[in-house]
């Protein structure tokens, strides 16, 4: 049943199809498809942005045209989306796109190089249905099931039937009262005020973020609320420096050899006592669970992003049991296109 796809494999459905492929994006992910196609030797015929994006510029030698411009061109072609996106009028935009050519979603990951195909599917079979076997829900079990045919098939469909709001999570699951929380990858604060909006108040706030103007606006954002501090530093499964992406915006990461230069900590090494901790650290989660095994054994409540590197939405679960096998593991996902805000919560 969880390996029982309606549609095959998106590579190979990519690999096959007679209609001409144009690409919908630029940027990060775009580059990630156009290299895995030519590694697969398949062909693109074009880059498409949206109307407003659209100034005929270049992009990996194609010149970016308007979806009407290729259809004058091309007449019926596939759509592979390459762009991530949680705005309403953006994700509304890529389904009316949908409704006008077929539209297939390669999955690649924000980091790492693991694709997901029939390849990778064979050599982790065992973990993932392991993984599945963890979950505390059948809610949980349908968002796992779910994200596993939208992570193969690149259909859209796959995600309509699994997302659902925050609220639920933060009523049902995990009961915020009287927490101390460890915001990891706090950015500018919008995840401290989330928890404030959803506790049923706090002891204290410890919000940390790596890179250097994400931690500026940070600082600033936490002056006025009372018992909150903010560290500057990446998390990681050991205390040293490493480097962080130059500027700021939300997918600042670190790395270990390009940027700028910050420290890097634990959780444990930090010794702050949380009772709940959220971390989306851009694809340094697994790390950080290994540097919060001594934390772990307080059974922290946890709010976990699975969706960064390909085999965090079943290695993540796997890892978390090792560490404690006493946590109730649940999954859900929120809005956004592909499947991002995939999210382990654990109690």
């Amino acid at each position: 049943m969880l390996f029982d796809f309606t549609y095959p494999d998106v590579w190979d459905a990519l690999e096959r199809t007679q209609k001409p492929i144009v690409l919908y994006g630029m940027g990060n992910g775009a580059d990630k498809v156009l290299d895995e196609f030519e590694r697969r030797g398949i062909t693109a015929a074009g880059v498409m942005a949206s109307d407003d994006f659209v100034r005929y510029q270049r992009f990996r030698g194609f010149t970016v045209k308007k979806q009407s411009d290729h259809e004058r061109e091309l007449g019926d072609f596939l759509v592979a989306l390459c762009f991530a996106s949680d705005l309403p009028n953006v994700t509304a935009h890529i389904r009316t796109v949908a409704d006008a050519h077929e539209l297939l979603v390669p999955n690649v990951p924000v980091f790492g190089a693991e694709i997901l195909d029939d390849a990778y599917l064979n050599a982790h079979r065992v973990a993932i249905g392991e993984a599945f076997s963890l979950l505390a829900d059948d809610a949980s079990r349908r968002v796992f099931k779910g994200a596993l045919d939208f992570f193969y098939t690149g259909r859209l469909p796959c995600l309509d039937a699994i997302d659902s709001g925050k609220a639920e999570v933060f009523r049902d699951i995990l009961r915020l009262r009287g927490e101390s929380y460890l915001d990891l990858g706090a950015y500018r604060g919008d995840t401290v005020d989330e928890f404030l909006r959803y506790t049923d108040g706090y002891t204290r706030i410890t919000a940390v973020e790596p890179n250097p103007k994400n931690f500026a606006k940070l600082s600033l954002h936490l002056a006025d609320i009372k018992n909150a501090e903010a560290v500057q530093a990446g998390i990681a499964d050991t205390v040293g420096t490493m480097y962080v992406t130059k500027g700021g915006g939300r997918m600042a990461a670190l790395n270990p050899d390009a940027g700028v230069e910050v420290p890097v900590t634990t959780v444990d090494a930090l010794d702050c006592g949380p009772t709940y901790i959220k971390a989306d650290i851009e694809g340094m989660e697994s790390a950080m669970l290994k540097g919060a095994a001594n934390t772990l054994r307080t059974k922290p409540k946890l709010n976990l992003a699975a969706y960064h590197r390909t085999a965090d939405f079943f290695a993540l679960i796997l890892q978390l049991h090792a560490l404690n096998p006493d946590y109730r593991i649940y999954l859900r996902k929120h809005p956004y296109i592909p499947c991002w805000d995939l999210n382990i919560y654990a109690i």
